[in-house]
């Protein structure tokens, strides 16, 4: 396996509650844009689900989708991600959505993470192979 490294940054972000929860928690959906630098490079469209806890914190889970290259691949993948806020920073899991990729990037395989402070460019990880 090989492994790509680099950044994001989150270009926009579209959160909506659709539900409250009693208690003081609720569900959110996000729409959310993002630049890819590094091992990954292009833009990614994400749609993630929240559900934040009477203390601020979440659970979230979603899909990524990226368009660029990886280590010179050219095309799109998906990436499935589940991860959680604390309130401060994102911590999450990827893997790649198999059978969901374009171009070179077609037969991707692999997974990985990202750590994303509010505010700042998150880093990432991706350990993959392309069969």
């Amino acid at each position: 396996m090989a492994r790509a490294t680099g950044e994001f940054s989150i270009t926009s972000w579209d959160e909506e509650t659709y539900q409250q929860i009693e208690g003081g928690g609720k569900l959110t959906r996000a729409s959310v844009t993002g630049t890819f630098t590094g091992g990954v490079t292009g833009t990614g469209d994400f749609q993630w689900l929240m559900c934040y806890r009477p203390d601020g914190s979440a659970r979230f889970v979603g899909l990524q989708r990226i368009q660029g290259s990886i280590d010179d691949c050219d095309g799109s993948v998906v990436f499935e991600s589940i991860g959680d806020f604390d309130g401060t920073r994102a911590v999450g899991d990827w893997s790649v959505l198999a059978d969901a990729g374009t171009g070179a990037l077609a037969g991707l395989r692999g997974q990985g993470g990202f750590d994303a402070p509010i505010g700042s460019t998150a880093a990432y990880h991706l350990d993959y192979r392309v069969d």
